[in-house]
């Protein structure tokens, strides 16, 4: 029979290695890229699975004051939308590294939801 000392000593390398995964994960998230569009292309907004954005296009027909609103509800419709796709790629990925861990479906990691 395992002592309380092995088991402690199992469990926090087991808690290690879900975190060494879990950085992992984070990093690769970090290297997938989407891309939002808004006004059927005139604005384009990239950024990670992970987030962060990489950048923001707006088709030069845009570039007139008289259509500033217009602009800046496509931008944020463009940043949604590259939100809404980065949650469902990383969302995926990370089902995926837990059925690889043995983690039941939607066990959520400290940190990681």
């Amino acid at each position: 029979m395992k002592s309380m000392e092995e088991m402690m000593a199992a469990a926090q390398k087991a808690a290690e290695t879900i975190q060494s995964q879990m950085g992992d994960a984070q990093a690769k998230l970090d290297s997938i890229e989407v891309e939002g569009t808004a006004g059927g292309g005139l604005v384009t907004v990239k950024c990670t699975a992970r987030g962060r954005i990489l950048g923001v296009s707006i088709d030069e027909s845009l570039m007139k004051p008289e259509e500033k609103q217009m602009v800046e509800d496509l931008v944020a419709a463009a940043f949604n939308d590259a939100r809404g796709k980065a949650d469902r790629v990383s969302s995926e990925e990370m089902q995926r590294i837990q059925s690889g861990m043995g983690l039941p479906p939607g066990f959520n990691l400290p940190g990681m939801g």
